[in-house]
C-alpha cells in the first residue's frame, strides 16, 4: 500500500518454479472458428482505499479496479476480480489462481525476485498518522518507545520491524488490513499508523479523530504483478499502460479519486 505493504516468505519447490509459466485464466465462449478468449483473473485486497475497496452494493470499486479494466479492454480479454487477504496474493499468483495482482502492491527488489511487475503506474511513499490529540510525535524522530500499528505483509510492516530491530520504536502490532490498523489507532491502542501514503489520506479524510504527519519515511512506487516469467503478460500490460497514460486515463483517474486537479 511504501499502503503497508508487505514481507512474505515463499518456500520454492520444483512444483510451485512450473507454475510460473503457466496461466489460470479462464476460457470464455467464442464465436466458431476462433480462438477462446480467457478472462483475466485478478486478485485483490477490497480493503485499500481508494485503490480498491467495496462500494455501498459490495461492488470491488477503486483506482486499482478502474486502471484493471481499462488494461482488459485494451489486451481484448475479460477481467474477474477475486478478493482476498493482502499477504495471500503472491502465494495464489504462484499457485496459478490468479493471474494478475492489483492491490496497492509496492515494487520491491524482495518480491522481484518472485514475481515480474508492470511499469510502475503511481508513486506512492510511508506516511505516519497519529491521533490528532497526539503531543509528542511529530516527526519519525521521536518515535522511540512507541507502539506502531501496520497492515501484514506491508512495506510498513517490513520498515516497522526494520525499525524494532534498531529500537526506533517500542512495539509493532500487525494486522490483516488497513482499517483494523487505524481503528487500533483511534481507539488509543497504539500511537502511530504506518502506511502507503495515498490510501493514509484516503483514511485520514475520512476519520476526524487521525491526522497525517507531514514527514514521509521513504519513497517507492506500485505496480502490477505476474507470474515469474510471464512475459507475454507482462509485455500486453506494459503496452496498455503506456497508452492509458499517452491518453490522459491517469489524469482522469487523479481527479476521480485523490480529487487532484
Amino acid at each position: 500500500m511504501s499502503i503497508l505493504h508487505r514481507l512474505l516468505v515463499v518456500v520454492f519447490t520444483t512444483a510451485s518454479v512450473a507454475l510460473f509459466t503457466g496461466g489460470c485464466g479462464k476460457e470464455e465462449t467464442a464465436p466458431t472458428g476462433a480462438a477462446p478468449v480467457k478472462t483475466l483473473v485478478v486478485g485483490t485486497e477490497a480493503t485499500f482505499p481508494p485503490f480498491e475497496m467495496r462500494d455501498d452494493k459490495g461492488e470491488i470499486v477503486g483506482f486499482d479496479i478502474d486502471l484493471v479494466k481499462a488494461i482488459s479492454a485494451k489486451i481484448g480479454q475479460p477481467v474477474e476480480f477475486k478478493d482476498m487477504g493482502f499477504d495471500a496474493l503472491i502465494p495464489a499468483l504462484q499457485a496459478g489462481q490468479i493471474d494478475l495482482i492489483a492491490s496497492g502492491l509496492s515494487i520491491t527488489d524482495e518480491r522481484k525476485l518472485v514475481v515480474d511487475y508492470s511499469d510502475p503506474y503511481i508513486e506512492a511513499g510511508l506516511a505516519l498518522a497519529v491521533r490528532k490529540d497526539e503531543k509528542t510525535i511529530k516527526g519519525v524522530g521521536d518515535l522511540q518507545g512507541k507502539s506502531v500499528a501496520v497492515q501484514q505483509g506491508s512495506t510498513g510492516a517490513k520498515t516497522a520491524e526494520a525499525m524494532l530491530a534498531d529500537k526506533k520504536i517500542g512495539s509493532v502490532k500487525q494486522f490483516p488490513n488497513v482499517p483494523l490498523a487505524m481503528m487500533e489507532l483511534a481507539k488509543g491502542g497504539v500511537d502511530v499508523v504506518i502506511n502507503d501514503k495515498p490510501v493514509t489520506e484516503a483514511f485520514v479524510a475520512q476519520q476526524k479523530d487521525i491526522m497525517l504527519l507531514p514527514e514521509t519515511l521513504d519513497s517507492d512506487s506500485y505496480g502490477l504483478a505476474m507470474r515469474k516469467g510471464n512475459t507475454e503478460l507482462q509485455t500486453k500490460v506494459n503496452k496498455a499502460l503506456g497508452e492509458l497514460k499517452a491518453e490522459g486515463f491517469f489524469d482522469t483517474l487523479k481527479v476521480k479519486y485523490f480529487k487532484a486537479e
